[in-house]
């Protein structure tokens, strides 16, 4: 693959000599961009990264070392050529501390800028070989720990984890971080550090899990929680970071350590409740409420439509960070966000409400699951709360008598066979005008509404009971489940399988 490169020169004549002095395409370099100085450099780097800088280092408006630490900022395997007329210590000094690949004077001797490509080229293709290495290393742990090794792969494990007979029980970790927040250098640092530790065996599962196995077979389960809480201590402190562990059962052997990897794992989610800084166990969740977590929709619902932005929010801050933290389940958190990214949905689509600012559905599922913590769930609901609040139009509430009747009829006899016609000869209307009004003040035609109610129901039964999707939709009026399906994910953007599933979460 070619590698890019950017030139960066304040002079015009030197830039173009530059471009076409050498045959790059030879060399295996594409040159992707001019510059003139670092902030023109630095704003073309940005739309397009670039594997090599061939830069000046005195230019107007950002020098060529600023440059330099600035993009070894976003990031660290950019390699650098520095060029000057200067030729002064401090510059070459200052150059090799930041880690340039070489440092040439003006004027430019073209061998010896080729060879310096060259040789930074092989050293990028070095490089890119050793990553490729540790990922195919990483897969086959995560393939082990996975439980898809084959049997005579084991003893390859036991032996790189001084696993053996002799030492009799062992404890399995998973420690994470933000990724986003831990840059790789950081992240090697702490590698280091952890490795230094006696009777402590680590893998780092990127981005952003490590497993720790603790050998020490003296130790029980509240021993070993001391021992990771107190690591995670030094850790978080001496490198400024922030962590979340949990840790797994006991084992005795190789075969046992996927078992063991898969517990600690599962205790991830628990983050979203604890925070970083934390460090549990399993016995430590086991006492958790399991069940879903009582929420008044109706009352939510309420204070949404009323435009009670103070005890909407009071209402969440309640569900999710009163009657959750520290005492419910990871399940029964997402079970219940679940429930109330749903019904804002719902709240949307009966009042015709539209926003750039909205979250689809989709996308709300996806921050609830990707939320780091409780709170962020809270304010993702809050938000959504409020963006729903402000787009409602008041005059869109206010329905006729006759309206009113029939969504009330519908509400209460959505299972059977209704239809317009059939509701405008009950109230004495004509069934086309009845239709025009119905749409003009819902927003939506009859039938629409009638699939809106039957899916919201629907909805209901799939996250609150365990009956099946199939006696559902026949619950609902729909006889024909595949119909059901379809209705349902134009209704909500999700099969009711896949809602299913989320509960299950």
């Amino acid at each position: 693959m070619m590698k890019k490169v950017m030139i960066v020169e304040d002079e015009e004549l030197i830039l173009q000599g530059l471009r076409n002095i050498l045959d790059w395409e030879a060399l295996g370099l594409d040159v992707v961009h001019m510059a003139h100085d670092g902030t023109e450099a630095l704003e073309m780097w940005e739309k397009e990264p670039v594997h090599i800088v061939v830069t000046d280092i005195s230019m107007p408006e950002m020098d060529g070392l600023t440059l330099l630490r600035k993009i070894r900022e976003k990031e660290e395997q950019v390699r650098f050529i520095i060029l000057t007329g200067y030729d002064e210590f401090d510059y070459a000094r200052e150059a090799i501390r930041l880690g340039v690949e070489n440092y040439i004077l003006k004027p430019i001797n073209e061998e010896e800028l080729e060879r310096q490509l060259r040789e930074t080229v092989q050293k990028l293709e070095e490089t890119d070989k050793k990553k490729l290495q540790y990922i195919d290393e990483k897969t086959q742990w995560i393939n082990f720990l996975s439980g898809k090794s084959l049997k005579e792969e084991y003893s390859k494990y036991e032996k790189i984890l001084g696993i053996g007979e002799e030492h009799g029980n062992y404890y399995a970790a998973v420690m994470k971080w933000n990724a986003d927040r831990l840059k790789e250098k950081k992240i090697a640092e702490v590698l280091v550090e952890l490795k230094k530790e006696s009777g402590l065996r680590i893998v780092h599962l990127p981005p952003d899990n490590l497993l720790m196995v603790l050998l020490d077979s003296g130790t029980d389960e509240e021993g070993a929680l001391e021992y990771f809480s107190e690591l995670q201590n030094r850790i978080e402190s001496s490198f400024d970071i922030m962590t979340f562990i949990g840790v797994g059962s006991c084992f005795s052997s190789i075969e046992q350590l996927p078992e063991a990897y898969k517990t600690a794992k599962k205790l991830q989610k628990y983050l979203i409740i604890e925070g970083y800084g934390s460090c549990i166990s399993q016995r430590q969740i086991g006492s958790r409420k399991t069940e879903v977590v009582r929420m008044d929709e109706a009352l939510l619902r309420k204070y949404i439509l009323k435009k009670e932005k103070e005890s909407a929010a009071a209402y969440i801050e309640d569900l999710f960070i009163s009657n959750m933290r520290k005492d419910a389940s990871a399940g029964s958190l997402y079970q219940t966000a679940v429930r109330t990214a749903m019904l804002l949905q719902d709240i949307k689509k009966e009042y015709r409400l539209e926003s750039d600012r909205f979250y689809d559905l989709t996308e709300l599922i996806e921050t609830i699951f990707g939320a780091d913590d409780i709170l962020g769930i809270k304010a993702a609901f809050i938000s959504e709360i409020t963006e729903i609040m402000e787009c409602m139009n008041e005059e869109d509430t206010l329905y006729t008598p006759v309206v009113r009747q029939i969504i009330a009829e519908v509400q209460h006899n959505y299972k059977d066979d209704m239809n317009l016609k059939t509701l405008a000869y009950k109230y004495h209307m004509n069934a086309s005008y009845l239709g025009q009004i119905f749409q003009k003040e819902v927003g939506c035609s009859f039938a629409q509404y009638l699939s809106n109610t039957k899916n919201g129901i629907a909805k209901d039964l799939i996250l609150n009971t365990n009956m099946k999707i199939n006696d559902i939709a026949k619950q609902v009026g729909y006889p024909d489940t595949s119909y059901f399906y379809r209705k349902f994910k134009q209704c909500y953007g999700v099969s009711p399988a896949s809602l299913r599933e989320m509960k299950k979460y």
